[in-house]
């Protein structure tokens, strides 16, 4: 055990860089966010050979091929599972972990991830789309468990980000291999669909070889810290701990419900909500799920697709780079602000380029090049602000809330999104982008008047620019003073 009186002296290790850590966060990486990036776009390329599977499995059962409708409807809740069942891992995230510990949740997570593949493998010789369903549920329930990170205090904001360039680099690899010229083709679909499986392999082999997350151990914090981090001193990140253990005997950890009936960070709950929401409606998950039938009917050459949506993957992983080194300098409301203004133009634009008539062939490689500008901005700006946001706005005891809370709005918006996004683009048509266009410009709206920047400041201090900037806080601040007076 860990003595008061054993004093420390703190160097200046370059946490991330020695020992294990790189290797940890790799572990963590590929087996988590790079997998929901990877199911996201990978769906893309085969949506033709996928719809094609659907029509000749209900034509072998029923003698007849089905409704357009019918086929939209079954992939529509082919790409939806995949959320419904991350929304189902999410939410179990906070109680498994308190029972079991993270190490042991990640280890049953990467089982379900492996036999969700196997599934996966073999629902086209079992001539069952139904297997592509339940196997995409099984993979999204393992991405929404596997939400969990171990970070120490002085680079918890920076290290989350790579949540966010792992899913890049989750896409940017579904876009590869997407590709016609790998498996990208009408008899490898289900390869394509099962590739990710093997990394989650990958990360069920490693983490036995890596401790407990700290917090969790009953054994000295320091020897824990040495074996996951490295050689070094660990002072600060001893005391962070310490101080945390301390404070949660006598401040117990919020549920979800005390959370959101917690009036004193309301205004913060609001926020992340409201900007959440943003993000996930902004479109982004739609354009990169659906990118082969966006482009299509962009009228970009349909052998030139998949290339084009590397293109976007490789522009989204520079963004979350870019992002991720300026973060802490630019601060997170320029960031927001100016990703979501962005955003907003080239939706508008993009909208006003697919409803041209008689438009020159160059017309449909400019509308391809202002999806890349879009997918830039979501990735350097709001998304991968997002998590430094939450970060920055709650205590400690607040955070496994606020993750759970955001978790199951993101997953269960892509969920309806995914699910519903096709009937919106066969009804709307190119019109479906100014609807994603009013959310970015009510996070633009939003981020200008209601947002303060969090960037250095404490949660106290972010809660009261908050309630500074809140509508109605001088009169809502008045009206308590008159009632303590009374």
């Amino acid at each position: 055990p860990l003595h008061c009186e054993q004093k420390l002296q703190l160097g200046d290790p370059q946490i991330g860089t020695r020992g294990k850590a790189l290797m940890f966060i790799l572990i963590l990486g590929i087996g988590g966010s790079f997998q929901t990036g990877f199911h996201n776009t990978a769906m893309s390329s085969p949506s033709p050979y996928i719809k094609n599977f659907i029509n000749s499995s209900w034509y072998e059962r029923y003698e007849e091929y089905p409704p357009s409708a019918t086929v939209n409807l079954i992939f529509g809740v082919i790409i939806s599972t995949y959320a419904v069942g991350g929304l189902f891992g999410a939410a179990s995230v906070k109680f498994a972990t308190g029972k079991f510990g993270r190490k042991k949740i990640l280890i049953g997570t990467c089982l379900f991830s492996v036999v969700g593949g196997v599934i996966m493998l073999t629902s086209k010789n079992a001539n069952s789309f139904e297997m592509i369903v339940a196997a995409r549920s099984m993979n999204g329930f393992g991405a929404g468990k596997s939400s969990m990170h171990v970070l120490t205090l002085k680079l918890r904001s920076t290290l989350m980000l790579s949540n966010v360039f792992f899913l890049s680099l989750g896409k940017l690899s579904g876009q590869v291999l997407g590709l016609s010229v790998l498996l990208g083709r009408e008899h490898l679909w289900n390869i394509l669909l099962f590739a990710p499986a093997c990394l989650v392999v990958v990360q069920l082999l490693a983490l036995p070889f890596f401790p407990e997350a700290p917090r969790y151990l009953e054994l000295s914090l320091y020897q824990a810290l040495q074996r996951l981090w490295g050689p070094g001193e660990y002072q600060v990140e001893i005391d962070e701990m310490l101080a945390e253990r301390a404070a949660s005997k006598g401040v117990q950890v919020k549920s979800l419900l005390e959370f959101l009936q917690d009036s004193g960070i309301r205004s913060q709950i609001i926020a992340i909500a409201i900007l959440s929401a943003c993000i996930q409606l902004s479109g982004m998950s739609a354009i990169s799920t659906f990118s082969f039938d966006i482009l299509n009917k962009a009228a970009v050459p349909v052998d030139q697709i998949r290339y084009i949506t590397l293109g976007f993957g490789v522009s989204e992983v520079l963004a979350t780079i870019t992002s991720t080194l300026i973060v802490e300098r630019s601060g997170r409301k320029p960031l927001l602000l100016g990703g979501f203004s962005i955003m907003f133009t080239m939706l508008l634009l993009i909208t006003i380029m697919l409803n041209l008539k008689n438009p020159a062939p160059w017309v449909a490689y400019c509308t391809a090049a202002l999806f890349m500008i879009f997918i830039m901005c979501v990735s350097g700006g709001p998304s991968g602000v997002n998590m430094a946001l939450i970060n920055d706005s709650f205590e400690q005891s607040h955070h496994p809330a606020a993750m759970t809370l955001n978790g199951l709005q993101k997953w269960g918006q892509f969920a309806v999104l995914g699910l519903v996004f096709p009937f919106i683009n066969e009804g709307l048509g190119s019109y479906c982008f100014l609807l994603f266009a009013c959310f970015c410009l009510l996070g633009a709206l939003y981020s200008f008047f209601l947002v303060p920047e969090t960037k250095g400041k404490s949660p106290k201090e972010v809660s009261q620019q908050f309630k500074r900037l809140a509508v109605g806080g001088k009169f809502f601040g008045r009206n308590q003073f008159m009632e303590t007076r009374l």
